[in-house]
């Protein structure tokens, strides 16, 4: 502490010990009961983020946790269609209710609140990022044990309001097996470390193609680098997901929840681990 402390922080530009950091932390609407908040987010766009972030909560539900999900994605939400889920999200005063997908995962999405899913949203960046605090503050999410937070690509103002504003007890990033790669996880590593955020585990989507006749796998778009970058950067799970095309069906069916994979088992395990809210 400075010699002739006025104790006025506003004030004073000296980095000492009793200097109090202002949270940017936002409290949940009064109704929600939220037990623990996972972001899933990618460096890059196209890696399948929103497809692993509805599997993880697919899995997260047949393990018998109550899960929702926050599609954060405003300008191309894609998780309701993927579960299927054509109804509108209704309201009161009391709060915005979410909508459930056949299994009972609690959605929050902005193609829930539009007339038409293919109404495009040309919105700035502020709004954007003004329309995800209100699914945390205004949404009702009722005894959600894990709430998966399916992020739009990059470090831009949506992540960067999510990080700021939602108390996540970690990330999941996704990428593919491409020269990029490192690159593309060093960036969301390095937001994550800034952000004070752990990262839970990586996924490598369409790792590889299992042949049909002689069940090999064969690595379409290069060697798997996941494990090395995951040693790199003490990442402490990893996911392969393979390129198969019941993905691609289920998913354009909205029968996602259908698809069965225990890939995510060890990035499961991390999230279970992380720290509840206090």
């Amino acid at each position: 502490m400075a010699e002739n402390c006025s104790h006025n922080c506003s004030s004073c530009s000296s980095n000492c010990s009793s200097r109090k950091t202002e949270s940017l932390l936002k409290e949940p609407h009064k109704n929600s009961t939220i037990k623990k908040v996972i972001g899933v987010v990618s460096g890059k766009g196209g890696v399948g983020k929103s497809f692993t972030t509805a599997l993880l909560a697919s899995f997260a539900n047949k393990q018998g946790k109550s899960v929702g999900i926050m599609d954060a994605d405003v300008t191309g939400p894609s998780i309701p269609h993927a579960f299927g889920v054509t109804d509108h999200a209704t309201g009161s005063e009391a709060g915005i209710d979410t909508v459930l997908t056949p299994s009972g995962i609690q959605l929050m999405s902005m193609n829930l609140l539009l007339d038409e899913a293919t109404t495009p949203v040309i919105w700035r960046g502020m709004v954007i990022s003004g329309t995800v605090m209100q699914f945390w503050t205004d949404v009702v999410w009722k005894d959600v044990d894990l709430l998966f937070i399916d992020m739009p690509p990059g470090t831009g103002d949506v992540p960067l309001t999510v990080f700021q504003s939602i108390p996540l007890a970690g990330i999941v990033i996704v990428t593919t097996p491409q020269d990029l790669v490192k690159m593309v996880v060093e960036k969301a590593v390095n937001m994550a470390n800034i952000m004070h955020v752990p990262v839970l585990g990586i996924v490598e989507n369409m790792s590889y193609l299992t042949c049909p006749d002689c069940g090999k796998k064969i690595e379409v778009f290069g060697r798997s680098k996941v494990e090395e970058i995951a040693k790199e950067y003490a990442i402490p799970a990893i996911a392969r997901i393979p390129l198969d095309p019941k993905i691609a069906e289920f998913a354009d069916e909205g029968r996602i929840e259908d698809y069965e994979t225990d890939a995510l088992a060890d990035i499961f395990k991390q999230i279970e681990n992380a720290p509840e809210l206090k």
